[in-house]
């Protein structure tokens, strides 16, 4: 253990303790008690109104193997703005705090707009290095923020969710992600081709942090977490105690107040009668850009003749939206099963399951 310090490798030990030393395998939808964490305050509560069918609703046989398959412990339907259904297992509740992990891109990305709106970002088409100009790499000065959200940026960033050392669990599990990003993680490649990379979201959430000069903890509170009226305050994981937040994921949250994510984009940004996020953006960023499977942000799915987006992290958890329906779902859990093309096969199944429900 004490080698791993020495040879710089001590973020392993923060790794080893919060995975394995737990019972785990992996990071799991729990672990913000292992972390300093941001708190994303909320003030007045804006209720959810429930259906006057609110858990008449009998799930497919189909769909319920699946959720029990991989752990589900939070699932919910929301229609017309209304609760339709909730269920939760083991001792899970409607205010139960899970890890969302990459659903977190999808907030990151957000908040960049509502910065862009306060007049902080010019645009989604400024500089990166406007704001951060340490980035180094033969394509720096390229590098845009629409780059970051949309996995287009070309960075020397590898996704690898398997190998301790590499530089994925760095980004979670160390010291310091700000020194980390600015030593390690360049702009290598001429922006404009998709390849999915955590790094560009943390760039991007770095680049709020300087553009409005508070936490990303603090402007989500703002911005979002507030003006949502989401019952119970949320955590963003931190890389230290005062420190970063990891943007490109960890945004600890409940099953309904996340939903409440998918009912804003549903109503093009607009939530209770406040126009949070400018419609426009929303048609945006839920829309294909490079690729037909992901936006701004959001993955996207239009394989049903409907356009549906959704949120989306690692262990299945998803913020689905299907505006045809009217329909938001949250899945949380803490397994996932194997990918069909872009997609999991779970993540299909709810799809292909609500299409035939509420059709």
């Amino acid at each position: 253990m004490a080698g791993l310090y020495f040879t710089g490798n001590q973020f392993l030990l923060k790794g080893i303790w919060a995975v394995y030393l737990h019972g785990h395998k992996t990071a799991s939808i729990d672990d913000a008690r292992f972390f300093d964490v941001g708190e994303i305050a909320t003030q007045k509560t804006i209720p959810w109104q429930t259906s006057a069918n609110y858990n008449e609703v009998s799930l497919s046989d189909t769909l319920l193997r699946v959720l029990e398959k991989n752990e589900s412990v939070a699932f919910l339907i929301a229609q017309n703005n209304k609760l339709v259904y909730e269920q939760y297992w083991d001792d899970y509740s409607d205010s139960s705090r899970s890890n969302s992990f990459s659903m977190a891109k999808s907030i990151t990305t957000m908040l960049v707009q509502c910065a862009i709106q306060d007049g902080f970002i010019k645009s989604w088409d400024q500089k990166v290095v406007d704001f951060i100009p340490e980035l180094k790499g033969e394509y720096a000065e390229e590098l845009t923020l629409r780059n970051l959200s949309t996995m287009t940026a070309g960075l020397n960033f590898n996704e690898h969710y398997t190998n301790p050392f590499d530089i994925t669990a760095r980004t979670y599990y160390g010291p310091n992600i700000w020194q980390l990003m600015v030593d390690e993680v360049g702009a290598t490649q001429k922006p404009g081709n998709y390849e999915y990379q955590s790094g560009a979201t943390q760039w991007l959430g770095m680049v709020v942090i300087k553009a409005t000069g508070q936490p990303l903890s603090s402007y989500a509170s703002e911005k979002l977490w507030k003006p949502l009226g989401a019952k119970h305050p949320a955590t963003w994981h931190l890389d230290s105690k005062n420190g970063t937040e990891l943007s490109f994921c960890c945004f600890n949250s409940n099953a309904r107040d996340f939903a409440r994510f998918g009912q804003l984009l549903l109503q093009k940004g607009n939530f209770n009668g406040t126009q949070i996020l400018d419609s426009n953006f929303v048609e945006i960023a839920t829309s294909p850009y490079a690729v037909p499977y992901y936006g701004h942000g959001f993955w996207i799915i239009d394989d049903y003749n409907t356009h549906i987006y959704a949120m989306r992290g690692i262990l299945g958890q998803y913020v689905i939206v299907i505006p045809k329906h009217k329909l938001v779902v949250v899945r949380l859990g803490h397994k996932r099963d194997e990918k069909v093309g872009v997609h999991n096969k779970e993540f299909l199944v709810i799809v292909e399951e609500m299409l035939k429900q509420f059709n």
